[in-house]
């Protein structure tokens, strides 16, 4: 039996750089790992997928990542035998935070770990840029420039340490809704992808947080205007800088210190009827496999 965590992802930067023959949006972002995760319980069985989540309505069946994450390495790697995958989900669903891509990316590793595959990390990606363009990044983790349409990865050096609050209100965003009005409006402003990532190189926090930038964000918060209060109310709390992640809606705000986070959660839980989390940004995936 395996456990495998599978962490969230929060956007510093998103940028789209245009539309690509294949109909996918060229991208360039700086990608960071929180610890908020999803624990994902893997054994083997003789033959097929047998999957069971804690989230009712979410489907349990070829519809969902995980169990096509199964289903490619099995397939492709001919396996002689099935995996049973216990989901246990705290990444909420439909918020901007790649929940999906990372129980693809933990059951890819958990099933290379459990069958003892011997595939590599550069493998395993491989497989995961099949089924989505986040699954290279939530196999790896940590901090990286994501390119081409998100599956190409380029290792940065860590960020410093922050506190991160999430704030996810009570709606979904479709990427693919937000990526067509992003087709149709544009952005005012760009990310400096070599500003931030130079100041993550020197730790310089809050040159970090001066240089976030989300170009989907405008697009989100003019359906959504609540996004904009979720971010006025992170500020106030005392966050060093606050953005949508992906293409939301959920909120986050970054922080020095943890009573600060706190202070600014229990805010947010008081005037809103968001789902409110309280995590850290995180390393690469290296010690998120356990065997029993």
């Amino acid at each position: 039996m395996i456990t495998v965590e599978g962490n969230a992802k929060i956007n510093l930067t998103l940028d789209i750089l245009g539309k690509r023959p294949d109909g996918y949006h060229e991208v360039a972002m700086v990608m960071q790992s929180i610890n908020l995760h999803d624990t994902l319980t893997l054994s083997k069985i003789p033959s097929g997928i047998e999957l069971t989540l804690d989230v009712p309505g979410l489907e349990a069946d070829e519809r969902n990542l995980a169990w096509r994450a199964a289903r490619l390495l099995l397939d492709g790697e001919g396996v002689k035998g099935g995996v049973r995958i216990a989901l246990t989900k705290r990444i909420p669903i439909a918020a901007g935070l790649a929940g999906g891509s990372a129980d693809a990316a933990a059951v890819l590793r958990g099933v290379n770990a459990l069958y003892e595959l011997g595939l590599t990390q550069a493998e395993l990606c491989a497989y995961g840029a099949k089924i989505g363009s986040d699954i290279p990044f939530t196999i790896v983790g940590g901090t990286m420039l994501a390119t081409g349409r998100g599956e190409v990865l380029e290792a940065l050096d860590p960020v410093p340490p922050f506190w991160v609050v999430l704030a996810k209100p009570k709606i979904s965003v479709s990427t693919a809704w937000a990526y067509k009005h992003y087709d149709e409006q544009g952005a005012e402003q760009h990310p400096d992808n070599a500003a931030i990532i130079q100041a993550i190189a020197k730790r310089d926090r809050a040159g970090i947080a001066s240089l976030l930038c989300n170009v989907l964000e405008r697009v989100t918060i003019k359906q959504y205007p609540v996004i904009a209060q979720y971010k006025e109310w992170m500020m106030e709390k005392g966050a060093l800088a606050s953005m949508m992640s992906g293409s939301g809606p959920t909120v986050f705000g970054l922080f020095s210190a943890e009573e600060e986070a706190r202070r600014a959660a229990a805010f947010l839980e008081e005037q809103t009827d968001a789902d409110i989390f309280v995590c850290q940004t995180a390393g690469t995936n290296r010690d998120t496999i356990h065997k029993r």
